[in-house]
């Protein structure tokens, strides 16, 4: 087995599986997240050495969990802290359970939940909560989500660091927690779901659009909330959203790569199985809710569903979209929301009425770093024929440093207007 193969097979099993394997190995050191940590990233290093003298296994994940969850025991007998946590190993299984069968289908769920729970728990900061979920379910390099939180790597290795001790020290269970709970963790929970998806709908580093282990672990995530919560609104307007969103994967690059906007999408390419769950889960998301207020993951897949109903660009009916935008701004106060409101509001009222709305926006320090509000400036001032406006709002938005396929289409559009000819 050459050394690239090895390489790449555990690359790919760090990607798929790295939250997978931590969570179960996080079972075994009852939540202890830096041991758990410590035992799953050995355990990846030991697939380099191993894979390369017996060759890769059928199933990676299973042999990288046995291999953690090993480790980590060992770190415990070393410790002298077996007995303490003596308790746990009964209700996990001892030492031969600790090859337990590793169904890559079903995926643990009740482990990654407990997982998520643990990161998402009250007792943290938000921005807290959203790290430790990229890092320790995603596995996002602490490198990857200090850009993402726009700090340097030290300072988040220590928020990371800061976070794990929090948890052990206030004891926080490593648990689902109970129905009494579940309405003030679940909306933290929601939050990460959806912001693991976003950050993998764009991914923000490397040559790839989309980031699909991160997409394809929030829409993993998302149903099994579903499975636990089938009569929550918020958690299935969240799945609804998702699939909704990520059926329109197919059409968002053209033949030569280059991302394509929803306006120019061929829309015979999206995904009509995503788009048939997405709908589905909406209509039961409609009917849960019954009389009452919509929350804003429900508003969100209303506006998803929307979109996906329209036959073209031409027949997007703007007026719903607007009247949408303005209930989620209610329910959900944000600079962004109001950013995307100011978008539907071009294509109702024309782009100079929009445009009084977004320089309002400018003055708001939370979206100083907000490329997407420029660019939706250098769009609307293109669509006026403003052009050099549109090139100098183009430049502000690249200076942002959004996602490389972002950035390329911005470019092009920068250049059509600064060089007609």
């Amino acid at each position: 087995m050459t050394s690239s193969a090895v390489a790449a097979a555990v690359e790919q099993a760090h990607r798929e599986q790295w939250g997978l394997v931590l969570a179960a190995t996080a079972r075994l050191t009852g939540g202890d997240l830096a041991l758990a940590e410590d035992a799953t990233a050995d355990a990846f290093v030991a697939a380099l050495e191993t894979w390369a003298e017996r060759g890769i296994p059928m199933k990676p994940g299973a042999w990288l969990t046995t291999a953690a969850r090993r480790k980590a025991l060992d770190r415990l007998r070393r410790e002298s802290t077996l007995q303490a946590k003596l308790p746990l190993l009964l209700a996990s299984g001892t030492d031969a359970e600790i090859a337990y069968e590793f169904n890559e289908t079903a995926l643990i769920p009740d482990d990654r939940l407990r997982l998520i729970f643990t990161c998402c728990h009250p007792a943290l900061a938000v921005d807290a909560r959203i790290a430790l979920t990229l890092r320790m379910v995603c596995g996002l390099s602490t490198a990857d989500i200090g850009r993402a939180f726009l700090v340097p790597e030290p300072t988040m290795a220590a928020r990371l660091t800061r976070a794990k001790k929090k948890i052990s020290g206030a004891k926080i269970p490593y648990r689902i927690p109970g129905t009494d709970e579940l309405p003030q963790r679940l909306d933290a929970v929601l939050t990460v779901v959806h912001l693991v998806f976003t950050t993998g709908h764009t991914a923000a580093e490397g040559d790839d659009l989309v980031r699909t282990d991160l997409v394809a672990t929030a829409l993993d995530v998302a149903r099994v909330l579903t499975a636990l919560l089938p009569d929550e609104p918020e958690v299935l307007g969240l799945l609804a959203l998702l699939e909704l969103t990520d059926a329109r994967t197919p059409a968002r690059l053209d033949e030569s790569g280059h991302l394509v906007l929803l306006e120019q999408q061929d829309r015979t390419k999206w995904d009509q199985v995503k788009l048939t769950q997405g709908t589905l889960m909406f209509d039961r998301a409609l009917r849960v809710l019954g009389d009452r207020p919509p929350g804003r993951f429900v508003l969100q897949a209303a506006i998803a569903a929307v979109h996906s109903e329209a036959r073209s660009w031409d027949d997007t009916d703007w007026a719903a979209v607007l009247s949408l935008y303005d209930r989620l701004r209610t329910v959900w106060p944000s600079p962004v929301v109001d950013v995307n409101r100011a978008v539907a509001f071009s294509f109702v009222a024309g782009p100079e009425a929009a445009l009084a709305w977004l320089d309002v926006l400018a003055d708001d320090e939370r979206l100083a770093n907000y490329h997407y509000l420029p660019a939706a400036r250098a769009d609307m001032l293109r669509r006026l024929g403003r052009a050099a406006e549109a090139v100098a709002a183009y430049d502000e938005a690249l200076a942002m440093h959004p996602a490389p396929a972002e950035a390329e289409f911005l470019v092009r559009q920068r250049d059509v207007l600064a060089h007609p000819s």
